[in-house]
């Protein structure tokens, strides 16, 4: 249970810019085989890192209805793509805060129900699953709050 949360003072939900908060437990998690914690970025992702993003989120973007979500935590390893790359696939859309992982020809990505869910490369959390524009779609990659902006 969270004692309280904080979000970002400069988070702004028409473009998802600082998508990213801090919850403070009401009580210390236990680590064991299924809880563990990941090391903040101790400097920003190289693109062509491969990187593992996972969550509880739907498992494809077509689903039926009603959505069924999974039983088990799902994970993907995605590659981080270039500041080029992203921009391409969503012109006025990124900030300096956000990243973008996943392959272009679509396939593999988040999914709804995973925002939040971090994105892990080299043993480091070097994003969090922020939005995304459908699932695995062909260019377009998912997008992540950057977290190396936010440490100091």
């Amino acid at each position: 249970m969270s004692a309280w949360f904080i979000c970002h003072p400069d988070y702004n939900s028409g473009t998802q810019d600082s998508d990213i908060a801090l919850i403070k437990l009401s009580q210390h998690a236990t680590l064991n085989s299924y809880v563990s914690s990941v090391a903040l970025p101790t400097k920003c992702g190289t693109a062509g890192t491969m990187c593992q993003v996972s969550g509880w989120g739907v498992p494809c973007s077509l689903c039926s209805v009603p959505v069924r979500y999974p039983d088990t935590l799902q994970y993907v390893e995605v590659p981080l793509l270039t500041g080029n790359t992203c921009l391409e696939a969503y012109f006025f859309q990124m900030t300096e805060n956000m990243i973008c992982a996943g392959f272009m020809e679509g396939g593999k990505d988040s999914c709804q129900g995973d925002s939040g869910a971090p994105l892990v490369c080299d043993g480091e959390l070097q994003g969090v699953v922020s939005w995304l524009h459908g699932c695995a779609l062909r260019k377009k990659p998912g997008v992540y709050t950057k977290v190396c902006n936010y440490v100091s």
